[in-house]
C-alpha cells in the first residue's frame, strides 16, 4: 500500500541527495521521509473518512448503541482484533486513534486497538513462525490480543476521559455541531465533501509539528543505535532482566517487522526468549515518538497512565513467556 512513498524516500534521500543507504545518516534520513509521509497520509484519509461517518452517523448515535447494548467486554476484544489485522506500526496507528476518538467511540475501546494494533499483524506472525515455530506463534499472538482487550478495559474503567487535551475536546463539540449542521441542511453527499475534506485538512495541519518532531526523534534512533548495543545487559536470567528491557525498549522506534531479526539475534546470543519478546513488545507498543505525537491528543498525565499499564502488562507477559517458553 505504502510501496510508493518508500520509493520516492530512497529516490529523494539515495539518488537526489546521494546520501549512500548504508550509513548511518542515510537510513535516519530515508526512514524520516517515509514515515512522515505515511502518517500524515493515513491521518488525513482517516479523518476524512470518520467525517463521513459522522455525517451519516452522528456521534451521539454511536454513544447511546454502546451503552445501550452490553456487550460484557466484547467491544474491546472487538477493537483488539481489529488492531491484529491492521498492518501500523505505534506512530502509524495513532492516526486511526484519533479518528476512533473522533467518531465518538469510547477510549477504552481505542486503547485496545492502539496497544494491539502494532504488536500483531500478518507480517510479524509470518516472520515469527519462520524463526520461532507455530507454538510461539501462537502464544505471542493470543498474548498480544489478551494484551490490548485486558488494558483497553483496564484504561476504560479508569474513566480517564477528563485528561484527554483540549483540542479533543473540541474535535467531539466540533463533530456533534457539524452533525447537527448536516442533518439539518438536506446537502447531497457530493456538496458536503468539501467541507468534511477541509475538516480533516484542518486536522492534519493542527498535528503536523507532532508528527515531525516525533518521527525525527525515531528516524534518529532508527539510523544510529546499533543493533548490539543491548545484548550485555539482556543476556543474564535474572529477574530484573524483564522490566529492565521494557525500560530500554520505550525510547526506541521500530515496527515489528524491522525489530523481529533484532530479537532473533539476542536470543542466539543467549537473552531469554521471553525477556527478548518483552523487548520486542516495547519497542513497538511503546515508544517516544509515539508519546509525542499522542501528546497532540492527550495530556502528559494520560500519556503517563497509559504507558504505564501497557509496561506493566508487558512485563508481566515477559515473565510469564520464560516460565512457558
Amino acid at each position: 500500500m505504502f510501496d510508493w512513498i518508500q520509493y520516492f524516500a530512497d529516490w529523494l534521500i539515495y539518488g537526489v541527495f546521494g546520501v549512500g543507504a548504508e550509513t548511518h545518516l542515510g537510513a535516519a534520513l530515508n526512514f524520516f521521509v517515509y514515515d512522515t509521509l505515511k502518517i500524515l497520509l493515513l491521518l488525513f484519509l482517516i479523518t476524512f473518512l470518520m467525517g463521513i461517518v459522522n455525517a451519516y452517523f452522528p456521534v451521539e448515535r454511536l454513544r447511546n448503541f454502546l451503552g445501550r447494548n452490553k456487550l460484557h467486554g466484547g467491544e474491546y476484544l472487538l477493537a483488539s482484533v481489529f488492531g491484529a489485522v491492521t498492518p501500523f506500526c505505534s506512530c502509524s496507528s495513532v492516526p486511526l486513534f484519533i479518528g476512533f476518538v473522533q467518531g465518538g467511540i469510547p477510549l477504552g475501546v481505542t486503547f485496545s486497538f492502539l496497544i494491539t494494533s502494532p504488536l500483531v499483524n500478518e507480517v510479524a506472525l509470518a516472520m515469527f513462525l519462520g524463526m520461532f515455530g507455530w507454538k510461539t506463534t501462537l502464544i505471542y499472538a493470543t498474548s498480544g490480543i489478551l494484551l490490548g482487550t485486558v488494558g483497553g478495559w483496564v484504561l476504560g474503567k479508569m474513566n480517564l476521559q477528563n485528561y484527554l487535551s483540549d483540542w479533543v475536546k473540541q474535535l467531539w463539540e466540533n463533530a456533534q455541531h457539524e452533525t447537527e449542521a448536516l442533518e439539518a441542511d438536506a446537502q447531497t453527499f457530493a456538496q458536503r465533501l468539501p467541507g468534511i475534506a477541509r475538516g480533516a485538512w484542518d486536522i492534519v495541519k493542527s498535528v503536523v509539528l507532532y508528527v515531525i518532531i516525533g518521527i525525527g526523534i525515531g528516524a534518529a534512533m532508527h539510523g544510529y543505535v546499533p543493533e548490539n548495543f543491548f545484548n550485555e545487559y539482556l543476556s543474564g536470567g535474572q529477574w530484573w532482566t524483564v522490566p529492565l528491557a521494557v525500560i530500554i525498549a520505550v525510547p526506541l522506534y521500530a515496527n515489528a517487522a524491522g525489530i523481529l531479526p533484532v530479537i532473533q539475534v539476542l536470543v542466539a546470543k543467549g537473552v531469554p526468549l521471553g525477556t527478548a519478546i518483552a523487548f520486542m513488545m516495547g519497542t513497538v507498543g511503546l515508544s517516544l515518538p509515539e508519546a509525542t505525537l499522542l501528546k497532540k491528543v492527550m495530556t502528559m498525565k494520560l500519556i503517563a497512565i497509559f504507558f504505564g499499564t501497557v509496561a506493566a502488562f508487558i512485563i508481566l507477559s515477559g515473565y510469564l513467556f520464560n516460565l512457558i517458553l
